[in-house]
């Protein structure tokens, strides 16, 4: 613990420089917010079978998830109950248990301890005390979240008015069912709170990726310009906020008697040959994602058509993983044509991510000034009932900070 009055780094309008830089605060946002919240670990898809896994963090803690032998998703931390070692590295597999490579306690895929070497050398000993620790994990709409707080919300409760916006995301299947393509990660030199506030900061786009809107075509440039055509960013409560910058591309079950757009229309023939032309217009509507980013406290982002997920190193030191995402069972054009588009802004060669970083990077190199200083997030204001709210506003900022502050004050 540490006598650092947290509620007074976080005002209405602003933020103390310090949340980006000091190292005791670090410490303590992994164990009052990484280990206390729910935290988006997986996507259902990417565990479809049983004994299916992967392997991913929660904060500085690794963890297994995976699909028992009866179906059940599991959250285990990735630990050996005997001298500590890692029990799995490979990032994804299918595997009927897991065994630890110093001293080969074997745990089955429910966690369970099922085997040690030489047992005679133990007295007292019940395997049953010693099975992988479980988290508890929830699932919505396909998106896993896992928690070590057994006193945690229900995730219902934790999701709250972000359910619904979910909901919209995932019609990007197009009919068929949301499944993770594949993903790229990198890190960048620069605490974790900063990218949170990118992914709800539009105020940004047209100047820091001036060169991805000259690299579009006239019609796709159009679209993107966003900052007057009536978006606007909404506290959802918890932390999570919605960035809408293309409206009419909030729920893409509308529209589809719209004219197919030139730059889909070769698409949309070839889809034609094995789907109905209402299940073709559903595919190209969603080819291109959604008009929107959501924003979920503490590391997840829905963001237009991919995953972005963040997680904490160091102070100074972030990992983004961009999770590209497709229709399962959709004819492949569509998943290749979607897959291009993300290759373009948020591909290891894309647009945005190098632009992205560089900001970011400047962000911290300036944070680490004078500790007098301020990070102000004023911009805009709040959509509220009588107030249709701005697209550059910093509302989903001021919403991370506030539930920052309310986990760190608790």
């Amino acid at each position: 613990m540490t006598d650092i009055d947290y509620g007074a780094l976080v005002k209405p309008d602003r933020v103390h420089s310090s949340l980006y830089k000091d190292a005791a605060i670090y410490d303590e946002e992994i164990e009052r917010i990484f280990y206390r919240s729910w935290v988006w670990v997986a996507h259902s898809s990417e565990i479809p079978n049983p004994n299916d896994f992967i392997t991913t963090h929660i904060g500085p803690q690794p963890v297994i998830v995976n699909r028992d032998r009866a179906g059940t998703v599991r959250v285990m931390v990735n630990r050996c109950r005997h001298r500590a070692a890692t029990v799995c590295e490979k990032r994804r597999g299918n595997s009927p248990g897991f065994v630890c490579p110093y001293h080969a306690w074997t745990y089955a895929t429910d966690g369970s301890l099922r085997g040690v070497p030489m047992p005679k050398g133990y007295k007292d000993f019940d395997k049953r005390e010693f099975g992988l620790v479980q988290l508890r994990v929830e699932q919505y709409n396909g998106l896993i979240f896992a928690t070590f707080n057994p006193d945690a919300p229900s995730l219902d409760d934790f999701l709250g008015a972000a359910k619904p916006w979910i909901d919209l995301f995932m019609k990007q299947g197009g009919g068929f069912p949301v499944k993770v393509l594949g993903e790229h990660k990198f890190t960048f030199p620069g605490n974790w709170k900063i990218q949170l506030e990118n992914t709800t900061d539009a105020y940004h786009f047209p100047i820091v990726h001036k060169s991805f809107l000259t690299s579009l075509d006239g019609a796709t440039e159009e679209l993107f310009s966003f900052m007057d055509a009536g978006g606007y960013v909404e506290d959802l409560g918890n932390g999570h906020s919605v960035m809408v910058m293309i409206p009419e591309l909030v729920d893409l079950e509308e529209g589809l008697d719209a004219e197919i757009p030139d730059r889909f229309a070769a698409i949309a023939e070839e889809l034609r040959k094995t789907l109905d032309e209402q299940s073709v217009r559903r595919v190209v509507r969603a080819i291109g994602g959604t008009g929107f980013n959501l924003n979920m406290f503490p590391n997840i982002a829905c963001s237009m058509a991919f995953f972005r997920v963040l997680r904490p190193l160091a102070v100074d030191r972030t990992e983004i993983r961009h999770v590209a995402i497709g229709m399962d069972g959709a004819p492949d054009i569509a998943n290749q044509a979607r897959m291009r588009l993300h290759e373009h802004f948020q591909g290891p060669m894309g647009f945005g991510t190098p632009d992205d970083a560089e900001a970011w990077e400047r962000v911290q190199r300036g944070a680490s000034g004078p500790s007098t200083s301020w990070i102000m997030v004023n911009r805009g204001e709040d959509k509220i009932s009588d107030n249709a709210g701005d697209v550059t506003s910093e509302t989903g900022m001021r919403a991370a900070y506030q539930m920052w502050k309310r986990m760190m004050t608790a």
